[in-house]
This record gives C-alpha cells, structure tokens and sequence, in this order.
C-alpha cells in the first residue's frame, strides 16, 4: 500500500479506546520536539518518575526548555529522530511541529510495537492522552475522543472541585483496607465491611468535616482489634487534607 493511502487507512480506523493508567516510574521514554507542546509533555512525564527521557529537537531551545533539560533525568540532543531511539522505549511523543515528521515517527512506533502520543496529527498514534483531574491519590481521566480538547479541560476543572471532598473517604478506605484483611476472617465479614463503608454516610461526614460522626461509626461497624487506631486516622485525616 503506498504510504499516502497507509495514513489515510490508519486515520479512518477510529475503533474505541481503551483506557488505561499506565506507570513510568523505572521506564525509559521519548520526547521529539520541545516546543510548547513537547515541554508540557515532558514535564507531565517527569513528575511520573520515569528512569530516564530522551530529548530531541533540532531546533534552538527556550529559556523554559533548558530549565527542563536540567533534570538528571533528561538527556538532550539536538538531531532528528532515528528509528533506534525509539527502540527499549515504554512511551514516545511526536510533538514537533512538522506534520509529517510526527506522521514519520508514529509510523516507526507502530512498526515496533512502541506506545506513541501524536501531537498532530493525534489520529495517527495509537495513545490518547486524557485530561486529568487529581486530588492525592485519586485521578480522574477524561476524554471527549478528540472531539473538543477544550471541553474535556473545562470537564477535568469541574471533575476536580468533585474530588475535593471525596479524598478524605479514598484515604480511609486505603488505611483501613489492608488493615482488615491482614486480620483473621473466616466469614468474609471484613470483606463485606470494606463494600458497605463504601456506600456509607462517612463519606458525607468527612466532606462535611464531621469527625465525631465518624468516630461513633468507625467505632460501632470496626472489630475491636483496630479501634485503638481509629483516632490517629482520624486525626492524620482532618488535619492532614483540610
């Protein structure tokens, strides 16, 4: 198939994604192009702890790209990008401002079975980054599937005044998970418990601020074997994320 007619088959295979939360820490990426685009991706990219990112532009760098190529964990070079960078990588970016140079390296990606987010054309790679709403451990991914990037910030904005209350609840329930499965149970009652605190009114008490409420009822639904640490939780839940 010439090439034209290749791109034009992958832009017209618009199948459903399929969403994913994918871990960098310890992962070696790529970033091709460190224009706005390209830095906003490598900064993302950086707070998830990657071992190690490979930079490149051939293009003169901004006072806020040098900042970035700062990190030990960056390693820049000012060429193009050739098919053994991308070789041994979990994810690479195509965010250069030639079409199709981002179109080139997409292509490369799918032949090596590599992750690639393509800045423009985004059609032509096969990951889709979603907006994202965070609060602590929580995260909320959303995407409109191309159709307004805008509309999917103004959602991820409203989405994230949504979990400021429900944090609190996410915490408990990641403390005291594992605090009642470590405990003897042969009924599978502790597993039940963890389900219906769940659907609970703590979690309109712990928005509301209402610690007291919660106490009583930590008190009266726990086993007697974790109510000693119901007042540090507390505690490290109230003051902790006011």
């Amino acid at each position: 198939m010439p090439p034209q007619k290749k791109q034009v088959a992958i832009m017209e295979n618009h199948a459903p994604l399929y969403p994913l939360f994918l871990s960098l820490q310890g992962q070696h990426c790529l970033v091709v192009g460190l224009g706005e685009v390209g830095l906003r991706k490598l900064s993302h990219v950086l707070a998830s702890e990657p071992a190690s990112v490979l930079a490149l532009d051939t293009a003169a760098l901004s006072e806020k790209a040098l900042l970035l190529l700062k990190n030990s964990r960056v390693r820049h070079e000012c060429r193009a990008c050739m098919k053994e960078d991308i070789a041994g990588k979990i994810l690479v970016f195509a965010a250069t401002n030639d079409k199709e140079e981002n179109i080139r390296i997409a292509g490369l990606c799918r032949e090596m079975g590599v992750l690639c987010n393509c800045a423009a054309p985004p059609e032509m790679g096969n990951v889709s980054l979603p907006a994202v709403a965070r609060q602590g451990d929580i995260a909320v991914a959303l995407s409109t599937g191309g159709a307004s990037p805008a509309l999917a910030r103004q959602w991820r904005n409203e989405l994230h005044a949504w979990l400021v209350p429900r944090r609190r609840m996410a915490r408990l329930l990641g403390q005291l998970r594992p605090w009642l499965l470590d405990l003897p149970d042969d009924t599978g009652k502790n597993r039940t418990l963890l389900r219906e605190m769940a659907v609970s009114p703590l979690r309109q008490w712990l928005a509301d601020g209402d610690a007291e409420s919660c106490r009583a009822w930590l008190t009266s639904e726990l086993p007697t074997e974790l109510h000693p640490r119901i007042a540090s939780l507390l505690a490290e839940l109230f003051d902790g994320l006011s």
